[in-house]
Order: C-alpha cells, then structure tokens, then sequence
C-alpha cells in the first residue's frame, strides 16, 4: 500500500529545510565575532611590529570588548522594536566594514577606533543569532540546534590561533581582518535570501537616555575590571572613580527605565523568577569558565611544556566534552520539554571539575589534566546554552530580542570580572610564592610582572625555574579553588528553578477541526 504524505508533514518539510539552510548562515555569522580576537591575538605581535604602539597594545582588544559589550542589548531591543533581520544585516555590515577598515590601518590609533566598529557589529552578531534562533524555532525544539551553537564556540577556540597564525605568517596580519569579508559575504547572502520573518512597525521612539546611561554603566564597569589590578591599582583615584561612575549610571539608568515609553532594557523581564535567577547562573558561569579558559592555557604552556599551539590543542578534552554534552542535553530537551536538571548538573559538574583542577601541581601529567578539562566541560555542556534557552522561554515574544541580548551581557560581564579578579590571585599568589621560596632573587625575578615569557623562563637557573613552575602552579590552584567556590552559588541557585513548559512544547494528536495546518507565523516574506 503506497503511502502520502499528510499536509503538514508536507508543510512542515520546505520549512524544515529551510530552518537548516538559515542556521548554517547564522553559525557563519557567529562564528565570525567569537573567532576575531582569537585570530587577532595571534597577529598582534607583528601588528606591533609594523605600527608601532606598544603601549597602546591593550586597547586593540579592549576597544573591540568594550563596543561589543555596550551595544548588545541596543542591538537587542532595535530588533525587538523594526525587524529582527534587517537589523541583524546591519550588524554584518557593520562588522565587515570594521574588518576591511582595520585591515587598511596606518597607525595603531587607527586600527583601535576600526576595531570598536567591529566591536558594535559583533554585538549585534551575538544577539542577532541568539534572538533570530529564539524566533524561528519553539524552545522545545531548539535543543537540537544547541550542539551547533556549542560547536561553533569550540571550532573559535581551537581553530582561532592556529588560522591566524598561518594567516600572519603566509598572508601577512592584515589578511587576519580581510579574512572576515568573503566569510562574511556568504552569510550575508545566505541570511538575505533564505531567512524570512515578519516584518515590524512601531511608532515609539527610542531610549536614547537609557542606552546612554547603560553604555557609560557597562563601559565603566568593564574598564574597571579590565585596568584594577593591572595598569591600575585597586585603590587608585581612577579605578574608584571607574566605580563610582557606573554605580551612579546603573542607577540612574534604572530610575529612567522606569519611566520610558520604550525601555532598551525593560526591567519587567526581571519579574520573572526564572529570568532573574538564570542571569544570575549566566553571570558565575561567565565568571568561572573565562577565568579556566584564561589560566589553563598559561599552565599548560609553563609548567607542562607545551607551545601555545598545543596548548590550544590541549583544550581538546575539555571542548569536545563541552560540544557532546551540549548535543545530548539538547536532544533530550526537545524530546522531553524537560530542562531543570542540567543547570543543576552542569553547575555540580562545574564545581567538581573546578575543584580537580585546583588539585593540579607541577607534577601534574597533561593525561590527568586533560580529565578534569573534561570533568569541566561537561558541566559547561549542560548549561552553556540551556541558558539562553532559559531566559528566551521565560520572556514573552516582544521581548525575546532583549531578553537573548541581557543573558549574553551578563555572561559577558561576568566574564569581564573573572578574568580580572583571577588575575589579582593569580598574580598576588606567584609574587608570594616567588618570594618565599626563592628569595630576594624570586622577587626581582618577578619585577617585570607575574607571567614570563617562556624565552625569559628557559634562561633561569634551575633552582629559580622550578620555584617558578611551582609559583604558576600555586596561582592556577588559587584560582581554581576560587572559583570551585564562586560556582557553589550558581549550582545552587540551579535548585530554585521552576521547570515551566517551553513554548511549542509537545505535538498534540490533531482532531478533525485541527487537522488542516495551522499558517506558520514565521514564514513571511522576507524584510
């Protein structure tokens, strides 16, 4: 007996396809902002070579962090209010334009202002995916797709030194930017012709005051996390006053949120319990992952041995765990609707893996390490993007831009305030360590900082080398352990979830009235 298809299997599979196509030219355009800095960075030594500016040398990345970090939720509510995809093209754009700009500069002035005009596209890249994925797919189908967004994130920090070393080497630095344009184009073009979404009107007016006030708020924040401890001390007049200004912003931010017609960040999406409580777990697992994704590396390359592309490599263990895990969390979600038990296993994974790697000493084999990474990863696995699937499923569709926008941001600045926080441990514990068991010698050996070179590091004599090895070791322990601790609070926080039913949840057997397909609100015609 032949069999046909029913309408809505019918309908269902152009769209299906559909979907695929889309995501591909999303993953392109994510990939693109999380692989810039990854590819930059390795270029940035003969960057200065060849402009100059070494003391300017922070703020390529700076500048490109801090744009990034203030438009996201601009971008975030801009497509909530005029259109999800044309907004999101006009981040592409954006950043392609900052890409060719930064490739042409003359100067290290240059190429740091052409560097926060990639910065405000990649903003709106983040969360143009995030949101656009939130739009297209109902929650309870888009833990399918969370392997792909976890993927993309491995193939960033893995791929990224080794692209743009052999990009600097063979092409010269400037081909690390122009690089981003023919990628960029095909994303550009894939998004313009397949992605199609209700168009939007409104005639409000944009916060203009509020996203100046939460711009100065998030730019004083991450400054201040970004300088404290480094270029300036913690109880300098400017990192105080860093402080005192975003504390002064954020709340004068609150108070005209409360009062726009339009809020940039609406604060009743804080109502929400589950929104609150997941931007809280977003914040600690940005504040413990880059801190490992900081550390680890710089303990591989010194007390193991390894060159920074095999540290990179070395990673391995803990992205991969991370990727699998995600897939498998994802599927079952779908299948299930059910989500509450992996924040609450990841935030347990995380703490254990934490712990493990506070553990790690200067005898420490890479086999051993190489299973805590994955102990860790598999904790990052459960919740990375069970986050964001989270907080889109607890704000309602109006909202979804700003919603995806402020669980990136507080990830984000979460991870602003790790990396900067583990620092000052970092450093304060090998000083301490330098000084006790090497003496007068370990301490002027650490006059030019925390973190050698491993030139520096191969001329020590012995005795001092190994008092080193156990000084970098001491830190990573430190740190580790600390943030062991930090990643109790999100893990328990986890518990206090309330596991309502995600949107889209569960097909229902149709009844005769329901058994021609209902339209797809989705699928219109293209903006």
């Amino acid at each position: 007996m032949s069999q046909t298809a029913t309408p809505t299997t019918a309908a269902k599979e152009p769209r299906q396809r559909s979907v695929r196509v889309v995501m591909v030219g999303l993953m392109i355009a994510m990939l693109l902002a999380m692989l810039d800095n990854m590819i930059v960075g390795t270029a940035m030594p003969t960057i200065v070579g060849e402009l100059g500016g070494l003391d300017h040398l922070a703020w390529v990345v700076t500048a490109y962090t801090l744009a990034t970090a203030a438009s996201t939720p601009i971008w975030g509510k801009l497509g909530d209010m005029y259109g999800r995809k044309g907004i999101f093209l006009t981040s592409i754009v954006l950043f392609l334009v900052g890409s060719a700009l930064s490739g042409m500069s003359q100067s290290m002035d240059q190429l740091i202002s052409f560097r926060a005009i990639q910065g405000l596209g990649a903003g709106g890249l983040m969360v143009g995916v995030m949101a656009i994925i939130g739009e297209l797919i109902p929650p309870r189908e888009r833990g399918k797709y969370q392997g792909l967004i976890a993927g993309v994130m491995a193939i960033a920090m893995i791929g990224g030194p080794l692209v743009g070393g052999s990009i600097t080497d063979n092409w010269g630095w400037r081909w690390s930017f122009y690089i981003n344009l023919p990628v960029g184009a095909v994303a550009l073009t894939m998004v313009t012709i397949v992605l199609h979404l209700p168009k939007k009107r409104t005639e409000s007016r944009i916060d203009y005051l509020g996203a100046a006030l939460l711009t100065v708020a998030i730019t004083s924040l991450v400054l201040l996390t970004t300088w404290g401890g480094t270029q300036y001390a913690w109880g300098s007049g400017q990192i105080i006053g860093l402080l005192v200004l975003g504390l002064a912003a954020l709340g004068a931010f609150v108070y005209a949120e409360t009062r726009a017609a339009e809020p940039v960040l609406p604060l009743r999406i804080f109502r929400n319990a589950n929104f609150s409580l997941i931007s809280l777990i977003g914040f600690l697992v940005g504040f413990t992952m880059f801190g490992a994704m900081t550390f680890l590396p710089l303990y591989q390359q010194t007390v193991q041995g390894a060159s920074a592309t095999n540290s990179g490599l070395l990673l391995l263990p803990m992205l991969l765990s991370m990727m699998a895990v995600s897939m498998v969390a994802g599927r079952v979600t779908s299948s299930t609707g059910r989500y509450k038990i992996f924040p609450i296993i990841g935030g347990g994974l995380i703490t254990v893996g934490l712990y493990l790697l506070s553990t790690m000493d200067a005898h420490t084999s890479r086999f051993t390490s190489g299973l805590f990474m994955a102990v860790l990863g598999a904790g990052m696995g459960f919740i990375m993007q069970i986050t964001m699937l989270i907080a889109q499923n607890s704000v309602q569709m109006r909202d979804i831009g700003v919603g995806s926008s402020s669980a990136t941001l507080f990830r984000t600045i979460g991870g602003s305030f790790g990396v900067s926080l583990f620092g000052a441990l970092f450093t304060h514990r090998i000083q301490e360590t330098m000084s006790s068991s090497a003496g007068a010698s370990g301490a002027a050996a650490m006059k030019a900082g925390a973190q050698l070179s491993p030139a520096t590091i191969a001329k020590m004599p012995a005795s001092l080398k190994d008092a080193y090895f156990h000084a970098v070791a001491n830190g990573t322990h430190t740190v580790f352990l600390w943030g062991a601790v930090v990643s109790v609070i999100g893990f328990a926080a986890a518990w206090f979830l309330v596991e309502t039913p995600l949107r889209g949840a569960g097909p229902k057997p149709a009844t005769a009235d329901e058994a021609a397909p209902a339209p797809e609100p989705l699928v219109a015609d293209a903006i």
